[in-house]
């Protein structure tokens, strides 16, 4: 599953978009080149790093670097954990390229890394200015609030993107929006409030399975596994002929082998009623 907003690791139901992940997978992915090999293979493996770094950051002052070797610069940039001059080069690629967004939105990441997390904030307000329902911004923006316990700034934020969304009728994009509420409902401790939402989204997205997947999840963690059980048979009807393989992760991660394959038989009404419960108010 993605990973979650979280300040701290612990399990969770998934955020199933993909900034954070985008992110999380470029960082990590530089870790990786870097720690590959152990003893003295990493030592070589540094040093070659090092070796192409300065190659390309001599193209780069000579004006003769490609755009494959400004790429490939930023990637030995992370990978050798240099974040001073990972910046300085995103700074660069995001100004000359201001079309293409996932420069800022990795420059912000890049920041946030390096524990800039107001110059994280800049670039992501810099992307929401733009468009303000892009949702990997907003992923990004409400877990550098979180960390920053403004939790309920953030939570102001998103609901106002739902109320907007939502008019005159639920718009595509308010599901990835309501999703990310939810999860930061669960992150202050509010898992009714969120259930609720998840049951909203549901009943406004009915051929979209993510609201139900995520309530399976939320489910599976307060203990009712029935209920989970019932909710994660509900999501696999609604992917048809497209199969999701999120579904079949959660199903053997639980061992429902039942919920795997085949689209199972549709659960009676008051089965449907449990998994999937009607939006109410928030708990107190």
């Amino acid at each position: 599953m993605p990973p979650r907003l979280s300040a701290t690791p612990r399990p969770g139901p998934l955020l199933a978009l993909g900034a954070v992940v985008l992110m999380g997978l470029s960082l990590a992915g530089g870790w990786w080149l870097g720690q590959r090999s152990g003893g003295s293979g990493q030592a070589r493996s540094r040093d070659a790093l090092e070796r192409q770094a300065t190659v390309l950051q001599e193209r780069m002052a000579q004006g003769s670097a490609s755009q494959a070797d400004r790429q490939r610069l930023l990637e030995v940039l992370l990978a050798l954990g240099d974040t001073k001059e990972a910046t300085a080069l995103l700074e660069q690629l995001a100004d000359q390229h201001p079309d293409q967004w996932q420069l800022r939105l990795l420059l912000a990441e890049v920041r946030r890394h390096g524990n800039d997390r107001a110059g994280a904030e800049r670039e992501l307000r810099q992307l929401l200015n733009l468009k303000p329902d892009r949702i990997e911004a907003l992923q990004l923006m409400t877990l550098l609030q979180l960390e920053q316990g403004r939790g309920k700034e953030a939570e102001a934020q998103l609901r106002a993107l739902m109320e907007k969304t939502g008019k005159p009728t639920p718009q595509p994009q308010q599901l990835p929006i309501g999703l990310l509420l939810a999860d930061l409902l669960q992150r202050q401790q509010r898992p009714a409030e969120a259930t609720a939402l998840y049951g909203k989204l549901a009943g406004d997205f009915p051929s979209d399975p993510r609201p139900l997947l995520a309530l399976a999840v939320l489910q599976q963690q307060q203990g009712d596994t029935k209920a989970a059980q019932e909710t994660l048979a509900l999501a696999r009807r609604r992917q048809g002929e497209k199969g999701d393989p999120r579904l079949d992760q959660v199903a053997a991660s639980w061992g429902l082998a039942g919920l795997k394959g085949p689209s199972p038989a549709a659960p009676k009404p008051n089965q449907a009623s449990r998994a999937v419960p009607e939006p109410g108010p928030p708990a107190p």
